[in-house]
């Protein structure tokens, strides 16, 4: 069995350098993924609220533990504090929820989901009459100070952000008294993300990247837009290392200390998806992949445009 490296993080603690992503894994196919990841040799499952599965990923790792496959301190588990619960208040009630679903005591990390805020108490996608989503006005920063609270209550290890620009990190580090270990972003070879990687990395903050294979199966795309696993010219390195598209784009990630969490609920798949630690790219071949960076984001959120605080309106990177 591949030993995934691990990548350390700004307290000390060590994040698996690749994991199991569950956006979009159906009910009633999430519970067998996570089993069968697992039992290949993941140890890392990234979750989050708004995914609505996390119940069945609690049961997966249930049945894990109860089999002597692993013990708790064997597996990272990551999740998602939604928009609807940036309240200070409700910070707390939101991780507990998390908790109960997944069947933990604590998280290994954390994460503000985005940095805008819904209307709260409501429906994940609060819309109103007119189809429009109702924002709230809370400030991400105070978001934070209540995921510290979170932390000191022994309820998560790390905690971090998600979907976060260059300025909206600055202003969490300037007000934080425990420092972001993660900021969780889209990342592949059409949207590269070196800047932020850099600019992360300078601050000693780790970028885990989701969509890693572009993001194929996502419920708005359109005919006409890129296939990234079907560019001839990743087929062509995938040619040359001899292994497929999907792991020359997830081996990218990694040569690059990016945290990978590819989504698959298809055994097969998440098998060949971990089978990368036998190779690694050139330093001329990463370059090479960087140059495909078209700014192709997949996952915009167009439904949040217009909040004071949308990531992606308003900031270079």
């Amino acid at each position: 069995m591949a030993k995934v490296p691990n990548i350390k993080l700004n307290n000390g603690l060590e994040i698996p350098a690749f994991g199991l992503g569950t956006w979009k894994s159906k009910a009633g196919e999430v519970e067998q993924a996570v089993k069968d990841a697992i039992d290949i040799g993941y140890r890392h499952i990234d979750c989050a609220h708004v995914y609505g599965n996390e119940k069945e990923v609690g049961t997966a790792l249930k049945e894990k533990f109860a089999e002597g496959v692993i013990k708790r301190e064997d597996i990272f588990i990551t999740s998602k504090l939604w928009n609807t619960y940036h309240r200070p208040d409700l910070v707390e009630k939101a991780l507990r929820l998390t908790l109960q679903d997944l069947g933990l005591e604590y998280l290994d990390l954390y994460l503000i989901h985005w940095p805008h805020a819904y209307k709260e108490e409501g429906e994940n996608f609060p819309f109103d009459a007119n189809g429009k989503i109702q924002f709230s006005d809370v400030d991400y920063v105070d978001t934070w100070n209540a995921l510290e609270k979170c932390v000191n209550k022994g309820l998560t290890k790390s905690i971090g952000v998600s979907n976060f620009n260059k300025r909206q990190l600055e202003r969490v580090l300037e007000i934080s008294t425990i420092k972001p270990v993660v900021n969780q972003v889209e990342c592949h070879p059409y949207l590269n993300q070196r800047k932020l990687i850099e600019f992360c990395r300078s601050k000693g903050i780790v970028i885990t990247g989701y969509s890693p294979l572009g993001s194929p199966d996502r419920p708005w795309a359109k005919p006409e837009e890129p296939q990234l696993l079907e560019d001839p010219k990743l087929k062509e390195l995938a040619v040359k290392y001899k292994k497929t598209p999907a792991q020359i784009v997830l081996r990218y990630q990694v040569d690059r200390g990016v945290v990978a969490i590819p989504k698959s609920v298809t055994k097969s798949r998440i098998q060949q998806n971990f089978d990368i630690f036998d190779f690694s790219l050139t330093a001329d071949d990463v370059a090479y992949l960087d140059t495909f960076d078209v700014n192709g984001r997949f996952c915009p959120m167009t439904s949040a445009l217009g909040h004071p605080y949308h990531p992606f309106e308003n900031d270079e990177y």
